[in-house]
């Protein structure tokens, strides 16, 4: 019996030591066979997951073979406790994972297996990477079911329409950020001596911007927070155009105004994102809908302050010739404070719980439902009743942990976790590809460009035709003066819409005068006088002059268009470029009006979208408007006039209203919580790009024909309402 006990505790003995040898061997090949693994995968695949173990520890070892052919069951696994060897202890916390495997020695016919080990470990690592995925999804699906039942628990009331307002502020700071270079550019056109390529690239660059601000903010508000994405996007905003209201020259004005329009970007997709995310389904379409109230809000701000302020040339000052405030900058930098008012305001709102739930936090997750509870239920009347949720599926989070060390510089810190954040923001864009989304994305691809060309496109087109026509009707109100001989006269008046062709004068005064839209052709001036002359689209064309002195003028040389000078002095001409003449104050005025009208015009679109789109749904809101826009643009071709371009021009604003609120809410919901505002910043930077192509090619037929317009516009509305009906409807659904 001592022999048996002996043999029995050394054979014990010697299945613990094989134990340990196998575990520290396999926990070496695991690490090895994991590195080689993360070097083959894509970069999808480049990111750091704990490979679980879940077999069974009776699988791994079902018992040791007895001498008679039969297995002893292991029962050293109830003295693993006290029966560590020395060579185990102080062990660290990746063990814990291998703990329980290889529970005695394998048989003799498992050495074949051996080889297969790498090729196992390889297989079983995608196997666990896949597992995990659909464990993800699993997740995200019940999350989505139980999150609309804590919203239907905390109600809609105060705190919403708290948040209404105050995203509502960031949504109006893009209204107004469209429409300030147009109304400055009149104005600064003058103040900064642009040509036409520089004002054209200034009308642009504000859409480029904004484009370059969508796709990446869109991207980051499902990294890293939609209320800190949309915190940074503001203030970026709000810096850049309290800038451009001080800076002089053409190029940094440029600048400043393409880093507004990138802060300004990320406004769209996060805001809708944002708020969606604390609207349970049968509310949701409908305030989404109110929300973008604020854009027209925006646009009726932005033209009022326009109206107010920049036709005042009073309100300004300047120090010498080099630094000039004119009131545009004045309008520029009251156009800021939506955006300043929006960070103020957002500073005071939580972050969205649905995005903490994506990444795992419950704890902060539950606190801002918890709030949203109690607000709205002390607002209703009912304090007292308690919010029940006590548990929040969350979702388990796949981000790449990179340790840098202690010892790492802060810029190899920051350097290493910024590439990282390229790299998930990079692959996240990709998966809006992925086969379950390409389909959906490509067809909201195909609507979101053919709805922004058109619009876009006839937005601008209006404003510029306007402009047109009244050319055209101040060009037939021009005078015409031939071969008149004129001595010994003082001029001390306003000169306007005058052509005088053959005409001389001997001996005359221009004295302390403005000249606008005047015109001399092959004309003589002989010992005569000019001083402080102020002129706009006047020339002299083929004129010669003759000991004549101009003074204090800004009648420069290209103004004098194939002149000869015999004898002739330029004294003391105007530097810089001065402001247009008080005659301009009508044309200004008219601008702002029209633009009023317009952006008012879409207030009844946007209440008959708010009460319709939960109860006809987005796809029929949004094919449906599309068809009427796509009518009304063959009334285009009855625009003869200046009214009517006006009336035209209501119309179609406050039909296609509708198609963007639903195109809006239809984006919101098409895609899951964590690459939403992803998908939304992709759409909406391919909005931008459409709008660009749309105003370059619109424009480029005012004054040629009307038909083209007609055709890209109406085609372009046509295709979009097609396609909208392919895709799925989102009405009553939870979001996902």
């Amino acid at each position: 019996m001592d022999d048996d006990g002996r043999y029995r505790d050394g054979r014990s003995d010697f299945i613990r030591g094989a134990k340990d040898i196998a575990k520290v061997a396999k926990k070496q090949v695991g690490k090895k066979m994991g590195r080689g693994v993360d070097k083959m995968t894509d970069e999808y695949t480049k990111r750091s997951y704990k490979r679980f173990e879940e077999e069974d520890d009776d699988d791994d070892y079902a018992g040791v073979p007895s001498g008679d052919g039969g297995y002893y069951r292991n029962d050293s696994r109830a003295n693993d406790d006290e029966g560590h060897s020395d060579s185990t202890e102080g062990h660290d916390e990746d063990d814990e994972i291998y703990e329980g495997e290889y529970q005695g020695i394998p048989r003799a016919d498992s050495g074949k297996a051996g080889g297969m080990d790498g090729v196992t470990a390889e297989a079983q690592q995608f196997r666990d990477l896949s597992a995990y995925e659909g464990e993800r999804r699993k997740d995200q699906e019940e999350l989505a079911q139980q999150y609309e039942s804590i919203l239907q628990e905390c109600g809609h009331g105060k705190f919403q329409w708290t948040l209404y307002f105050v995203l509502g502020m960031a949504l109006m700071a893009d209204g107004v950020e469209i429409f300030v270079v147009g109304f400055v550019l009149p104005s600064a056109e003058k103040d900064m001596c642009l040509s036409e390529p520089n004002k054209g690239m200034l009308g642009l660059i504000v859409y480029l911007g904004m484009m370059v601000g969508a796709f990446i903010w869109g991207g980051l508000a499902d990294r890293i927070g939609r209320r800190q994405t949309l915190l940074i996007s503001l203030s970026i905003n709000s810096v850049f155009a309290f800038f451009s209201s001080f800076v002089q020259g053409y190029v940094s004005f440029l600048f400043c105004r393409l880093a507004s329009g990138v802060g300004i970007g990320g406004s769209i997709p996060i805001v809708f994102s944002y708020y969606s995310e604390f609207l349970a389904q049968e509310k949701r379409g409908e305030h989404l809908s109110w929300l973008c109230m604020f854009w027209m809000i925006g646009g009726i701000y932005a033209s009022a302050m326009a109206w107010a302020i920049i036709p005042h040339y009073g309100w300004s000052f300047q120090m010498g010739s080099a630094y000039q405030f004119h009131s545009w900058r004045v309008f520029v930098l009251v156009c800021a404070f939506p955006s300043v008012a929006a960070i103020s305001a957002l500073s005071t709102m939580p972050e969205s719980p649905r995005f903490y739930l994506e990444n795992g936090k419950h704890d902060e997750a539950w606190m801002i439902l918890k709030q949203v509870h109690d607000t709205n239920m002390r607002a209703k009347g009912y304090p007292e009743r308690v919010f029940s949720v006590t548990t929040i599926k969350t979702v388990k989070p796949m981000d790449e942990l990179v340790d840098v060390g202690d010892g790492a510089a802060w810029h190899q810190k920051w350097r290493i976790k910024l590439s990282t954040l390229f790299h998930q923001v990079w692959n996240n864009f990709q998966t809006v590809f992925s086969p379950e989304y390409r389909r959906t994305t490509y067809m909201m691809m195909a609507v979101w460009f053919s709805m922004s060309f058109s619009y876009y496109g006839l937005t601008v087109w209006f404003p510029d035709m306007i402009k047109y026509l009244q050319k055209q009707e101040y060009a037939s109100r021009t005078k015409v003066f031939v071969k008149e001989r004129v001595e010994h006269v003082t001029f001390n008046f306003t000169l306007e819409n005058q052509v005088h062709r053959q005409g001389q004068y001997f001996n005359d005064k221009f004295m302390n005068m403005k000249m606008k839209s005047m015109v001399f052709e092959d004309s003589l001036f002989e010992e005569c006088y000019f001083e402080d002359i102020t002129s706009s689209s006047t020339f002299f064309k083929n004129c010669t002059f003759i000991a004549t002195l101009f003074y204090n003028t800004d009648l420069f040389k290209y103004r004098l268009v194939n002149c000869k000078l015999i004898n002739s002095t330029f004294l003391h001409n105007k530097e810089g470029c001065l402001l247009s003449d008080i005659s301009d104050e009508n044309n200004a005025y008219m601008v702002y009006f029209v633009s009023f009208l317009g952006t008012l015009a879409v207030l009844p679109g946007n209440i008959v979208s708010a009460l319709l789109m939960d109860k006809i749904g987005r796809l029929r809101m949004l094919a449906g408007s599309s068809v009427i826009s796509c009518v009304s643009c063959f009334f285009l071709s009855f625009g003869n006039s200046e009214s009517a371009m006006i009336a035209l021009l209501c119309l179609f604003g406050g039909i296609s209203i509708a198609s963007w609120n639903s195109l809006d809410v239809l984006t919101v919901e098409l895609y899951p919580s964590h690459k939403r505002t992803t998908a939304f910043g992709f759409l909406n930077a391919l909005c931008k790009l459409a709008a660009v192509l749309g105003i370059s090619i619109f424009t480029s037929f005012v004054g040629i024909t009307k038909a083209v317009p007609i055709l890209f516009a109406s085609g372009a509305l046509a295709l979009g309402s097609f396609l909208a009906l392919k895709l799925p409807e989102t009405r009553g659904q939870v979001l996902q």
